[in-house]
């Protein structure tokens, strides 16, 4: 069984067992998140949309926060001596998928 949900904006293919990372999100470490599902299939190939995949629920345990690989941000423009030069690590939290009921 896999389940679609939305985190910050994006949408994750999850199942039992998986550990994904999603943007930050303000919870303890160890704490259990809800998620409701977008899309729902089961083993036998039985899908759920729209409304009744709202009936489903995941849960996901915080197992850690963090920041993602360095982003170098370069503007240039050519002829004017312009050039600056920037670095960006976005945070991220990492979820353990627990159930999906």
């Amino acid at each position: 069984m896999y389940a679609i949900i939305e985190a910050g904006g994006k949408q994750y293919d999850v199942k039992v067992g998986d550990a994904i990372q999603v943007e930050k999100i303000d919870a303890e470490v160890g704490s259990k998140i809800t998620f409701d599902a977008i899309f729902v299939s089961n083993e036998d190939g039985t899908i759920k949309v729209k409304d009744d995949a709202k009936k489903v629920k995941v849960t996901a345990e915080v197992a850690n926060h963090g920041k993602g690989e360095k982003i170098v941000v370069y503007k240039m423009i050519p002829k004017e001596m312009y050039r600056r030069k920037n670095g960006h690590r976005q945070p991220y939290t990492e979820l353990k998928i627990l159930d999906i009921k």
